[in-house]
C-alpha cells in the first residue's frame, strides 16, 4: 500500500505538470494547426524571471505570479512579433518560424544571462518531505499536484463558463464560422498565446520547485516530454492532451517502479516504445479531431 501512494503522487505530479504543457500547445494548435516549438523557451522565460525577481529581494510568493505572467506576455509578444505577420500561410512555414523564435531566445539566454545553470533559491515550506509511516513524500511533489489540479479546474471553468472561453472553444472547432458570428480573430488568438504561456509559466515553477535551478535549455525536456503528450491524446483537443499527459506521467512512473535499477537509464527508450506501439494502433490519439488551421 505504501508503494502505491508514492506510485500514485508520482504519476499526479509528473502528469500535472506534462498535462499543462500539453494543454498549452493544444490551445494554439487548435486554432492554428501548427505546434509551437518555442513553448518550451516560455517556461524558460519564467524561470529566469523568477531568478531575478528573487535575485532583488522579492518575496517568493510575489514573485511566483509576477514571473508567471511574464511567461504569458512574452507568449502574446512572440504570437504579435513572429506568428501573426504569417498569419494565412501553411501551418510548415508556422512550425518552421517556432524553431527559429525557440534558437534565438537560446541564444539569447546563453548570450544575455549565462550558459551555466541558475540556482533558484525555494523556500522551507517548498523543500524537504512529507513521512507518513513508511512514506516518504518530497513537499514540491504534493505542492506540484495541488497547482496542476487547481490550474486545470480554473482552466476548464474559464473555458465553459465564461464568454471568452466560449468564444475560444468555437473558434477550435470551426474558425471560419466564428468569425462570420463575430468573434474577433487578433483578440481569440492572443488570448490562446496568453493562456498556453500562464500555463507554461506554471509548468515552470512546479519544474523548478523540484530541481532549484533554471538554465538555458530547461525548457527543452518537458516540450519534448509534453508534444509526445499531446500526439497521444490528439493534436486538437484540449481533453485529449490533458489525458496525454498524465497517460505519460503513469508510463513514466510505471516503468520507474518496474526496471530494475541498472535498467532506469533506458526509461525514456521503453517509454517512447510503448508509445510508438499505442499510436500504432489508434494513430489520431486518444481524442480525435481534425483541426481547422485559420485562414
Amino acid at each position: 500500500m505504501d508503494q502505491v501512494i508514492q506510485f500514485a503522487v508520482s504519476v499526479l505530479s509528473l502528469g500535472g505538470t506534462y498535462a499543462l504543457l500539453a494543454l498549452g500547445l493544444a490551445i494554439v494548435f487548435s486554432l492554428l494547426g501548427f505546434l509551437n516549438f518555442a513553448h518550451g523557451d516560455l517556461m524558460t522565460i519564467c524561470g529566469y524571471g523568477l531568478y531575478f525577481l528573487l535575485l532583488t529581494g522579492v518575496p517568493f510568493l510575489v514573485a511566483v505570479p509576477i514571473a508567471i505572467a511574464l511567461a504569458g506576455l512574452a507568449a502574446v509578444l512572440m504570437e504579435r512579433i513572429a506568428f501573426r505577420p504569417l498569419r494565412g500561410r501553411s501551418p510548415m512555414s508556422l512550425l518552421i518560424t517556432s524553431f527559429a523564435v525557440s534558437l534565438a531566445l537560446h541564444v539569447c539566454f546563453q548570450i544575455f544571462i549565462s550558459p551555466k545553470s541558475k540556482p533558484v533559491p525555494i523556500p522551507n515550506f517548498l523543500s524537504g518531505y512529507f513521512t507518513f509511516g513508511d512514506i516518504y513524500v518530497s513537499k514540491a511533489q504534493i505542492i506540484a499536484i495541488v497547482i496542476s489540479v487547481a490550474a486545470l479546474l480554473l482552466l476548464n471553468a474559464l473555458l465553459t463558463r465564461t464568454r471568452m472561453g466560449i468564444a475560444l472553444r468555437a473558434s477550435a472547432t470551426d474558425f471560419d464560422v466564428a468569425r462570420i458570428m463575430g468573434i474577433n480573430a487578433n483578440k481569440v488568438i492572443m488570448i490562446a498565446f496568453a493562456l498556453s504561456g500562464i500555463l507554461a509559466g506554471i509548468a515552470a515553477v512546479i519544474w523548478i520547485a523540484q530541481r532549484g535551478a533554471v538554465y538555458p535549455a530547461m525548457g527543452l525536456t518537458p516540450m519534448i516530454k509534453a508534444l509526445i503528450a499531446v500526439i497521444i491524446g490528439g493534436l486538437s483537443s484540449p481533453k485529449g492532451a490533458l489525458y496525454g499527459g498524465f497517460l505519460l506521467g503513469l508510463l513514466e512512473s510505471t516503468f520507474l517502479f518496474v526496471l530494475p535499477d541498472e535498467f532506469v537509464l533506458y526509461r525514456d527508450a521503453a517509454v517512447l516504445i510503448a508509445l510508438i506501439s499505442f499510436l500504432m494502433l489508434r494513430p489520431n490519439g486518444i481524442v480525435a479531431r481534425n483541426a481547422e488551421p485559420m485562414r
